[in-house]
């Protein structure tokens, strides 16, 4: 067997590949061990007796299938965990995504003015005090609040209407009261 050390190299170097990569065929060993330039390889690689041998796959349709499996829930039973549930998915992970959803939910309310800003302001800080476990739960406090606040208007404006009755009555009475005064001096 003739060694083809040299072709091999200058078939590496010409079809930008690994030595390892380069397949030389073992019928045509006397053409090949007569090519020692770039260009001699380059012809014997047109007439195909140097090839470039095709990449080795590496499969990832089992790895594809198992991680399709994961995502509904399978091999994650007690054997299979290593780390603590805090390791697995940290609490501060949670507490993040739970203030981002409370906190654009409050933007967005405020933003609608669907409350104002004091509210808002009340709201934030409870919410960066733990009170709110959900955004359902937000979101019932905000009812409540905004139900409160309508009352206690109507309220307002009921006992305002109230006074301005009671002012209007008693300014009449007045009006009478002196009416009353003046037309016995008249007489």
């Amino acid at each position: 067997m003739v060694a083809l050390k040299l072709q091999k190299r200058l078939a590496a170097s010409v079809l930008k590949c690994g030595k390892r990569k380069i397949w030389l065929d073992p019928n045509e060993v006397n053409q090949i061990v007569m090519a020692n330039s770039r260009q001699n390889i380059r012809k014997l690689v047109k007439d195909g007796f140097v090839i470039k041998k095709p990449e080795i796959i590496h499969s990832r349709a089992r790895v594809v299938e198992r991680n399709a499996a994961k995502a509904k829930g399978r091999h994650t039973g007690t054997g299979k965990r290593r780390g603590t549930r805090n390791a697995r998915l940290p609490f501060k992970v949670l507490w993040i995504r739970r203030m981002r959803v409370l906190r654009r939910l409050l933007h967005k309310y405020r933003d609608s003015k669907k409350i104002d800003k004091h509210i808002y302001h009340q709201l934030y800080m409870q919410s960066k005090g733990n009170k709110f476990k959900t955004k359902r739960v937000l979101m019932e406090t905000i009812h409540q609040m905004k139900a409160e606040k309508n009352k206690e208007d109507a309220l307002a404006e009921q006992a305002a209407a109230r006074k301005a009755k009671a002012r209007a009555q008693r300014e009449k009475r007045e009006a009478n009261k002196a009416k009353k005064a003046d037309a016995p001096a008249k007489k």
